[in-house]
């Protein structure tokens, strides 16, 4: 008879995302994942299968928490506008921590079909809010009109991950910001 797992999963997988974010993939060995997430190797191999296994949990389990954060604080004020600036705001004062939503696809690119599906996902999820935060600033006079929807939630997304890249390569708070603020005036 199997015993019952002696660790709350969830918590062990948002312990894992730590691990990944600071180390990637690759710089992760699986006694370093049994030291940040606090439970046994067999624990984790009986759990997730293998590194490859908790790697997939902890990018997906980001994703949903990292969009569901976005899409909560676009919809957080009044006026759109004003939702996009604290989302952008939150990227930028979390910028120096890194992205493993952004660190998986700078680390496989596409090379892995589960982590793409994951991207297509979330990214999916990502877009239509930050679209429909965008069509609504476009109806209170914030946004121009004359300018594409498709084109600034891509645009706005790529901003999003280059303050998380600059930051990242070592960019200030300052610099970050900056980015934030020139993505906001080219909206208008």
């Amino acid at each position: 008879m199997a015993r019952p797992k002696q660790f709350d999963v969830e918590t062990a997988v948002e312990a894992a995302v730590e691990v990944f974010r600071e180390h990637g993939y690759e710089g992760t060995s699986a006694q370093r994942l049994v030291d940040g997430m606090g439970i046994g190797r067999q624990s984790l191999y009986d759990t997730f299968g293998d590194k490859w296994g908790i790697y997939r949990a902890a990018v997906q389990h980001y994703s949903q928490n990292e969009v569901r954060t976005h899409a909560e604080t676009l919809a957080s004020r009044e006026r759109a506008i004003d939702g996009i600036r604290a989302m952008l705001d939150r990227v930028v004062a979390e910028a120096s921590k890194s992205c493993l939503g952004l660190s998986a696809t700078v680390e496989f690119g596409c090379t892995k079909p589960e982590l793409v599906k994951l991207r297509e996902a979330s990214s999916g999820t990502l877009n239509k809010a930050v679209k429909d935060a965008l069509a609504l600033a476009q109806a209170q006079g914030d946004v121009a009109v004359d300018l594409d929807l498709d084109s600034l939630s891509t645009f706005v997304i790529a901003t999003i991950s280059s303050i998380r890249l600059a930051a990242r390569a070592g960019a200030g708070r300052e610099q970050v910001a900056a980015l934030g603020d020139l993505a906001l005036r080219a909206l208008r």
